[in-house]
């Protein structure tokens, strides 16, 4: 399996995390999460891949949300993928918040 970037272009970490890569020889498969937003499948995969819960996933402006349900959370990141904290990349079945750009590293 390739490296895959949940990748937002506008944002700067996540273009860090983009350039990080590629300074490695990465080329990954970039997904436009906001444009191509993931279903709730593809979130419960990457959460597992992550290992955390969905509320370690949400940024600052779900935070609302945080004492939800995992159900509820992942429905509401699958609806509105704005709510999905960047940028995210994983590697097979390892994953990780490139949060800072030097975690990329654990899934590398």
């Amino acid at each position: 399996m390739a490296v895959e970037l949940w990748h937002n272009p506008r944002c700067s970490k996540s273009r860090a995390a983009l350039d990080y890569l590629t300074a490695r020889g990465i080329t990954p498969e970039v997904r436009l999460y906001l444009k191509d937003g993931p279903t709730q499948e593809d979130l419960r995969a990457m959460l597992r891949a992550l290992g955390l819960p969905a509320a370690a996933l949400l940024r600052k402006e779900g935070a609302a949300l945080k004492g939800e349900a995992e159900n509820v959370i992942v429905a509401a990141m699958a609806a509105d993928p704005a709510l999905i904290e960047r940028p995210v990349i994983r590697n097979g079945a390892k994953a990780v918040i490139g949060r800072p750009t030097e975690a990329i590293d654990t899934v590398l």
